[in-house]
Order: C-alpha cells, then sequence, then structure tokens
C-alpha cells in the first residue's frame, strides 16, 4: 500500500521526502515498482492469449467492445483501454469492411410498388412481426454465386436463403417459402424490401397476399431504407466471403449456410445486449411461456 501510494503521487513531492515519511527506501520501492511491471506483462500476455483464441473463434471479426464482453463473461474483467491497447499491438483488430460493387436491384421494371411501411422502424415487439429481404453476391472460380436472404428483425435472426448462379425471381421465392416454412407465421407479419423486380414479381407479392403478410418496399435508390439486411449482407462479406477464395459455386454456398448457423446461434450482437439472436429468441419465448402460465 506505501508503494502503492509513492507511485500515485510521485509528480506531486520528491521520491526521497516521501520514502521518508512511510519508512520505505527508495530502492525497495523500485523493486517493488519493477515487481509489478513483471505481473502486469504475464497478465497482459494471459489476456493477449485468451483474445487469440476468441478472434479465431470468432473469425478474426471482434471489435473492442465484443471482445471486452467476451473476456468478462470468461472472468476476465479488464478496461476497454487495456482492450484496445493489446489488440492494436498484437494485431488482434477487427478486419475492415469493403465496399459493394455489383448491382443486385432492378428497379426498371413495370411491376407494381408497395409503399414504405416500415419508415425506418427497424424495432420489432416479438418474432415474425416484421421481416426484411435483400439479395447479394459472391464470387467464385465459376462465375457470380448470388445469395438472397430474409432476417426477422426482433432477434436478427436469419429466417431463410437461397442460392443460384443468377438473379432471379425463382431465388427470392426460394429464400422466403423457407422462411414461411421454418417458422409458419401468425397474421400481423410486414415483409420489407427493396423495389427490385425479384420483389415486386406478381408471384413474389401474390405469395404474401396469400399469407395475409403486408407487404412494404424501400424509397427508389435509399438503401438506408433497408439497413437492417444490408448490414448483415456487410457483415457476411467481411466475417465470411473475403476471407476465402471460392474455386466453385457449392464452396461457397456450403459456407455461407455455415456461417448463417455461427451468426444465428454464436455470434454475440451488441443490439441485443451481446446475446446471441438464438439465446434472445429463446429468452423471449420463455418469459411468454412463464407469464401465460396459470401459477403466472
Amino acid at each position: 500500500m506505501k508503494y502503492a501510494w509513492i507511485g500515485q503521487h510521485a509528480g506531486q513531492w520528491p521520491l526521497l521526502w516521501m520514502c521518508r515519511a512511510l519508512g520505505v527506501s527508495a530502492s525497495g520501492y523500485y523493486d517493488a515498482k519493477r515487481r509489478a511491471g513483471q505481473g502486469r506483462q504475464a497478465a497482459d500476455r494471459a489476456v493477449v492469449a485468451r483474445m487469440a483464441d476468441i478472434q479465431q473463434r470468432h473469425r478474426g471479426c471482434y471489435g473492442w467492445r465484443r471482445m471486452q464482453y467476451e473476456l468478462g463473461q470468461g472472468g476476465a474483467a479488464v478496461n476497454h483501454k487495456r482492450v484496445k491497447k493489446l489488440m492494436r499491438q498484437h494485431g488482434l483488430q477487427s478486419r475492415i469492411r469493403r465496399r459493394y460493387r455489383v448491382r443486385t436491384t432492378d428497379s426498371n421494371h413495370r411491376f407494381p410498388v408497395a409503399a414504405n411501411l416500415l419508415e425506418r422502424r427497424f424495432g420489432a415487439a416479438a418474432p415474425d412481426r416484421t421481416w426484411v429481404a435483400d439479395l447479394t453476391y459472391v464470387h467464385t472460380g465459376e462465375g457470380w454465386l448470388y445469395c438472397a436472404f430474409v432476417k426477422d428483425l426482433f432477434a436478427g435472426k436469419i429466417v431463410g436463403w437461397a442460392m443460384g448462379q443468377a438473379i432471379s425471381g425463382h431465388l427470392t421465392l426460394a429464400a422466403l417459402r423457407m422462411a414461411l416454412g421454418l417458422r409458419l407465421p401468425s397474421s400481423g407479419l410486414m415483409h420489407h424490401s427493396d423495389r427490385g423486380s425479384q420483389y415486386a414479381a406478381n408471384d413474389y407479392r401474390a405469395l404474401l397476399r396469400a399469407r395475409g403478410i403486408a407487404v412494404s418496399m424501400s424509397r427508389s435508390g435509399n438503401c438506408w431504407d433497408n439497413a437492417p439486411m444490408e448490414s448483415f449482407n456487410g457483415t457476411l462479406k467481411v466475417e465470411c466471403i473475403y476471407q476465402h477464395r471460392f474455386a466453385t459455386r457449392d464452396q461457397a454456398r456450403r459456407a455461407i449456410v455455415e456461417y448463417i448457423g455461427y451468426y444465428n446461434t454464436e455470434r454475440a450482437h451488441s443490439s441485443l445486449n451481446y446475446q446471441t439472436p438464438a439465446a434472445f429468441e429463446h429468452a423471449w419465448q420463455a418469459r411468454q411461456r412463464k407469464e401465460a402460465s396459470p401459477a403466472a
């Protein structure tokens, strides 16, 4: 305690005065300071090893906030400044996003376009109240692989997907049918997308209408109206696609399906208080069952 007090006030009074006042030697103070530094270095090595394991498990894509949370979950309460410093010193920062280059939205069509009912209200009070959908792409040695996704806004869970070598209405329909089959949504669901021909097509909207699903579309040329889906596409590219060189479309397809499982069940989401979508949804369902039970 004496040495710690001296270290805290080193800039206020002469070192020898403080040592005499507290009855300690200057050499003892320097020895204690050296031992503390060695202990800190050993602690830093342990933290860095833990962070390296976390980055390996999460594809090198955790930033300092998720890293600090994950360390805390493992029992290591580390100051955020220390986390950022160690990540920077040891090359453990998250990967940088890249820009999109391929155009996937064709708004030049004669299909009817729906109004923007979502109006950037990106939250949902329960599962299967608001779905968002979009297309993206992956480069492979065989050419482009196009991907259609459906995301539930309640927990950010990916609930439907389909992939193929061409952008078509069949692709988006397959993703929608998967989501409908897996989730079996009740009434009150809204589906939001851009106004591309794949989502405005008659058969796509007919399926939504047959299931009683309200149709919402982004304004022309405004990607922010579908920001949660754009965010997932960017995250998918950084954490999965840009880490590989796919020789075939099948390789890319398998990697993306595996990533969706990781995204839904293992990846901590800051918007969910660092829970996974599956855990967040499961906790909500458990609360609903408890509230509905006679003993509640």
